[in-house]
């Protein structure tokens, strides 16, 4: 039976005694600490399984500003209602708030992470879930930053309904089987960063204001559906960049007022589909969707497409490849005809490259995009082609109505 244990003295923070990390080093197995609400003091190290929850606002575990606050090197370890802040500055050491080594079916959750540089350092983290928790940075310039959740290693964990905001990065390394559901990002840089990570799901997620919302680098088996990228911001201001990434669903995400929406590369040899671009809305973006190189094995459907200022893009002119399954998205410069009412153009809606976006190979040019001159070259080009357009994709059965 868990023994309840609380804590019913005032404790009043002192650099030389550390009444808290003396307690749970006296506690039972599986013993609950309740604190009071008061300052305690941080470089805890937690070995054994154990509770330490707030049982009122205001419980804060103060780190020294050198080193790590709370390091867990149990598994079954539960952290709630805590506020925990003062991490040391020192990147090669990921300094944090929170360090777990080797652990499994832990708890962080409801908890307050702020003044550290990284926020939940998780490695070789297995079964354990974040939830609920605010996590900042320190006021470092953005790269400065340590990263909100640095996972590594680390497999079949939730992370749900956290805001993150003003850290560097959420990265995760050869982490595979986790959730990342109903968390806020906001003024990141790379938001989601996930690389060597296979079979996560990205679910319903809100990304704002971020250098980039989520980039995927040499990831197999990856859902991201249902989220809202929006308003990625800076040099970049990417909402997906999908580098070599295989069996890739994104569905039902809304994706707007992004410099660029989609950034896709694709590896050189692939057989299939490999991209499943499935009922999102794209809209209002600078560009919709960006190809580095090859436009090939993508399934791109029932995708509403709307208000951006290019729809597709491609870095160069050669490596075209026609494997790709286009139908049913709504495209708002079709300008074909439905004679049968049945909601899809009697025509294909094609996608050409014109005078005006050469500047996407010479951005010498990118200068004069969008002037007067420009558009009457392009005017131009379609009404009478005197140079052959490139044709980037074609959708056989575009939408009328989205």
């Amino acid at each position: 039976m868990i023994k309840i244990l609380p804590l019913y003295f005032t404790f009043i923070f002192s650099l030389y005694a550390n009444i808290l990390q003396e307690t749970i080093d006296k506690a039972p197995l599986g013993s609950t600490l309740k604190l009071p609400s008061g300052i305690y003091s941080g470089k805890l190290i937690i070995n054994k399984p154990v509770t330490i929850m707030g049982k009122e606002d205001g419980v804060v575990i103060q780190g020294d500003g050198v080193g790590k606050v709370i390091t867990i090197n149990s598994s079954n370890v539960v952290l709630k209602n805590l506020v925990i802040t003062g991490s040391g500055n020192r990147m090669e050491n990921l300094d944090s708030a929170i360090a777990m080594n080797s652990v499994k079916d832990c708890e962080i959750s409801h908890c307050k992470i702020l003044d550290s540089l990284y926020g939940i350092d998780m490695n070789m983290v297995e079964g354990s879930t974040i939830s609920n928790n605010y996590i900042t940075s320190k006021k470092n310039e953005i790269s400065l930053r340590g990263d909100a959740l640095k996972i590594w290693y680390s497999n079949n964990n939730i992370i749900k309904n956290n805001t993150i905001e003003r850290s560097r990065d959420v990265t995760l390394t050869y982490a595979s089987h986790n959730t990342i559901e109903d968390n806020t990002f906001l003024h990141n840089r790379l938001a989601l960063h996930l690389s060597k990570s296979h079979q996560n799901r990205i679910k319903n997620n809100t990304f704002k204001y971020n250098s980039v919302g989520i980039l995927l680098m040499g990831v197999i088996d990856i859902n991201v559906t249902g989220n809202l990228i929006q308003s990625s911001k800076g040099a970049a201001g990417i909402a997906v960049v999908a580098d070599k990434v295989s069996n890739f669903l994104f569905e039902n995400n809304s994706v707007k007022y992004n410099a660029k929406a989609l950034y896709i590369d694709a590896k050189r040899v692939e057989r299939g589909y490999q991209r499943f671009i499935k009922n999102n809305q794209i809209l209002y973006n600078g560009e919709a969707l960006h190809f580095h190189s090859s436009i090939k094995n993508n399934v791109l459907t029932h995708n509403v497409i709307k208000g951006n200022m290019d729809d597709v893009v491609k870095d160069t002119r050669d490596s075209y490849t026609a494997n790709n399954l286009i139908e049913y998205n709504y495209w708002d410069r079709y300008t074909g005809f439905d004679k049968d009412a049945d909601n899809i153009g009697d025509t294909t809606h094609k996608n050409f490259q014109y005078a005006d976006q050469l500047w996407h190979y010479d951005h010498k040019v990118k200068f004069f995009y969008g002037s007067p001159l420009m558009s009457l070259i392009n005017f131009l080009s379609q009404l009478a082609p005197f140079i052959e357009p490139i044709m980037l994709l074609e959708d056989k059965k575009p939408l009328i109505h989205p």
